[in-house]
């Protein structure tokens, strides 16, 4: 570039600075400054909240991971006891259907052997 054109373009920048200097009001300038700073400060206030928020989450996560733990395990336990033992009364079941076919009478009979009243059905 030859120095007249670098001339002509620094020119033209310092005009359209110029100009935009113009377009906006230095008490809206000062008044967006002030509105940005009071932004900055409830969103650092927001961020101080939610870093301690999360120091007693995890102090309170720490304090009963072990019971969850110990927890789970012993409802896995209790899962596995009553498989077995509804797995049992199955087995007993059908042995004692296969001995005696009457013991255990189908639906039908079920209700009309069932004379109590249902009580969840309003009179």
């Amino acid at each position: 570039m030859e120095q007249a054109e670098k001339e002509a373009i620094v020119a033209a920048s310092k005009e359209v600075s110029h100009e935009f200097k113009t377009l906006i009001d230095p008490q809206d300038m000062d008044s967006l400054k002030q509105l940005q700073n009071i932004i900055l400060g409830r969103l650092q206030d927001s961020n101080a909240v939610l870093s301690h928020f999360n120091d007693y989450s995890e102090h309170c996560y720490a304090e009963v991971s072990s019971d969850l733990a110990t927890n789970t395990r012993l409802l896995k336990s209790m899962k596995l006891d009553l498989d077995y033992i509804f797995q049992k009364l199955r087995s007993l079941k059908a042995k004692i259907k296969a001995t005696y076919p009457d013991a255990f009478p189908d639906d039908s009979t079920i209700e009309a052997l069932d004379r109590r009243p249902d009580l969840e059905i309003p009179q």
